[in-house]
């Protein structure tokens, strides 16, 4: 604890400031998508400011320092004269800083797992409402509010959607896609339509959902009967499932195939249709917000030391490169700005 309560004593003014200054609230907006961990998960940016810190790295900082301003920004050049040093972010002061707006439901010094996975998963529902707007101002040519199919792929005649032509990326295919998202059928999409049509993992709409399944299922499908049988599950499904799992809790309690199988399987059937693989959604088309719960509980088990289900200030502090660990990894090119699973 003396750690901290040093920490604290040296800083205490100027986070008074920080936390307080009505430009932090925009500090936590526009933030970079994340990257993927390993060859299976992406870890997401746990801080507003890492997120910048990457935009810069990567070369896509938006214009000058004025137009930043005009963006309503004006904080993260402030920001980087206080925690960036010698090209590295003091992570222990930072942590400082973001965990009293973490530690709010209640604030008892404990951070608890809905606690964290509201900070990460809002900066994830952030990013992809960023992305949208950034695609609706783009697409919507007559400023109306809303994208109609032509405007978004031009490239598409009468003729090529007529043909329909379902192979990925075909007019078909992206038709269909549209339609799904078309909620009130208008024709259009207007921004929470253009959200689910740009972001189908993270759409709560049920036709996305059971297209989404039914388009994996057929690559897991061998026997071409509409269902996963259960040696088709384990070969595909399952390792799917457990890896995410595993992930999330260290290896510990992980169901079964065998366990997993006879859950899912409601009507007792032997086999899995669409709608009895739909509790896997999160893991077998994971999204933006599914990665966040993800990390969410990676994070809570891989800090918390007494195992009591709440991180504590000291916690963070010894495991400080874990929740900063995208700072010091190598690129490697893997960075995908608008990484979807390829259907």
């Amino acid at each position: 604890m003396g750690r901290a309560v040093v920490y604290v004593l040296i800083i205490t003014a100027f986070a008074a400031f920080f936390l307080f200054s009505p430009s932090n609230l925009e500090d936590q907006k526009h933030q970079e998508l994340t990257r993927r961990l390993g060859f299976k998960f992406r870890t997401l940016t746990f801080d507003p400011l890492v997120a910048e810190m990457e935009k810069l790295a990567e070369g896509r900082e938006l214009g000058s320092r004025e137009s930043a301003i005009a963006k309503g920004n004006h904080q993260v050049p402030h920001a980087y004269g206080h925690y960036y040093d010698e090209g590295r972010l003091n992570i222990s002061l930072r942590l400082l800083v973001l965990f009293p707006l973490l530690d709010h439901s209640p604030k008892d010094g404990g951070i608890s797992y809905e606690e964290l996975s509201d900070w990460i998963t809002g900066q994830a529902i952030e990013r992809l409402n960023y992305r949208t707007r950034k695609q609706l101002a783009f697409y919507d040519k007559n400023g109306d509010g809303a994208i109609s199919f032509h405007e978004y792929l031009p490239k598409f005649t009468e003729e090529d959607i007529a043909r329909n032509e379902t192979g990925y990326g075909e007019a078909g295919w992206w038709s269909k896609q549209f339609t799904n998202a078309d909620v009130d059928q208008n024709g259009l999409l207007n921004f929470d339509e253009l959200k689910d049509f740009l972001h189908p993992e993270d759409s709560s709409n049920y036709r996305i959902q059971n297209w989404l399944l039914r388009e994996k299922m057929k690559r897991m499908d061998h026997d071409r009967d509409g269902k996963l049988s259960f040696d088709e599950f384990l070969h595909h499904a399952y390792d799917i499932y457990k890896s995410y799992v595993e992930f999330e809790t260290q290896g510990e309690d992980v169901p079964s195939v065998e366990e997993k199988f006879d859950e899912l399987d409601l009507d007792e059937d032997e086999v899995l249709s669409v709608e009895e693989l739909r509790p896997l959604f999160q893991y077998l088309h994971p999204g933006e917000v599914s990665y966040a719960q993800h990390y969410t509980s990676h994070l809570i088990n891989e800090a918390d030391d007494n195992k009591d289900g709440y991180l504590t200030l000291d916690e963070m502090l010894n495991h400080e490169y874990v929740f900063y660990s995208t700072v010091y990894e190598n690129n490697n090119g893997d960075y995908e700005d608008d990484y979807h699973d390829e259907l």
